[in-house]
């Protein structure tokens, strides 16, 4: 089986110890993964802030740098989602429809590809997780609250057999950060307020590590917990897995 490790732009840049566990998790699950050097990012930044012509060429330059593997794994499940379902404004020849398919977000590769079913791995610590949009109601890797009150999903179940963590229960367990790239930007009032609602909820229900499947989100809401400098740590749900502490 070959395997790319594709590592999104924004934690090659501000969070690289999360590609760093990326690549020790999957290697101590026995993966032998490739990180091809010539990467850059899957082009989402200018596809959601209304340059998707500009985007294009770093469409067909990701399709290029990927093509031929069985799995390109990335920690981020907006990452996968943007490239399972937005190359479809460029020519779906065998190798972009190839790559689209082949493109999957971590926590789903590691169970649903090699059907492990849990982590052997100590972390005695409250951890409350953050379901991203994406991952959540995009890739459909977890349960949304419309539709059934119980909460389920891979991360969840993946993290529930790891000894010594108890995980959060939130009040309001499937909404948004407030994140939503340029969204953050344009209208940062709102942004900002959402992300405070977040993080309360998870600071009045005892996390102390909150974590998730997508960098993005938990910049944002690290950006609050540390600005109200509140007792909780942030941490991908990659570090969790490979053992790291906080």
């Amino acid at each position: 089986m070959r395997v790319a490790l594709f590592v999104p732009c924004y934690i090659d840049q501000f969070y690289p110890n999360v590609g760093i566990a990326t690549l020790q998790l999957l290697e101590k699950l026995g993966v032998d993964v490739d990180f091809p050097p010539q990467q850059t990012c899957c082009g989402q930044p200018m596809a959601n802030t209304g340059f998707e012509k500009d985007s294009i060429p770093v469409y067909h330059h990701f399709v290029k740098t990927f093509s031929g593997y069985d799995y390109v794994v990335t920690p981020s499940g907006s990452c996968a989602y943007h490239v399972k379902k937005h190359y479809n404004i460029i020519e779906q020849t065998t190798e972009v429809n190839e790559v689209r398919s082949n493109t999957i977000e971590l926590v789903s590769f590691i169970t649903d590809v090699l059907n492990v079913k849990e982590i052997p791995v100590t972390f005695p610590y409250k951890v409350g997780m953050h379901l991203s949009c994406h991952g959540q109601r995009g890739l459909m890797n977890a349960t949304a609250s419309e539709i059934t009150p119980e909460k389920d999903g891979n991360a969840w179940r993946l993290l529930k057999t790891i000894e010594g963590i108890q995980l959060t229960t939130l009040n309001r367990n499937d909404e948004c950060c407030g994140f939503g790239g340029s969204f953050c930007v344009s209208e940062e009032a709102v942004s900002a307020r959402m992300g405070l609602d977040r993080v309360n909820d998870h600071l009045t229900n005892g996390t102390q590590i909150l974590t998730g499947a997508d960098m993005s989100c938990l910049m944002h809401l690290e950006g609050i917990v540390r600005r109200e400098k509140l007792p909780m740590k942030v941490m991908h749900i990659a570090e969790i897995l490979n053992g790291n502490r906080p």
